[in-house]
């Protein structure tokens, strides 16, 4: 039978313990970039939706549009980079 060495036990603890304790980060980092990715989702369809509201009410140029379009795209990816980081 082999005497385990004092240092290859504790290298094989902390090695344990530093796998185990990184499980919890990475399930919780992966549900905030979900999280994100469906808001920046949300976020197309809503800025899609402010463009064609503001061409069928002809308030404001094409250019006009596309501005809101953009600036509505702009607030939803800080959104997610909010939740994200």
């Amino acid at each position: 039978m082999h005497a385990w060495k004092p240092g290859f036990t504790a290298l094989a603890v902390a090695m344990a313990l530093t796998a185990w304790s990184g499980m919890p980060w990475a399930t919780e980092q992966a549900q905030q970039r979900r999280a994100a990715r469906d808001v920046r989702q949300d976020t197309r369809q809503d800025s899609r939706q402010t463009k064609q509201d503001c061409r069928a009410a002809d308030q404001k140029s094409n250019a006009g549009c596309r501005q809101d379009k953009r600036h509505t795209k702009q607030e939803g990816r800080q959104t997610a980079r909010d939740i994200k980081y």
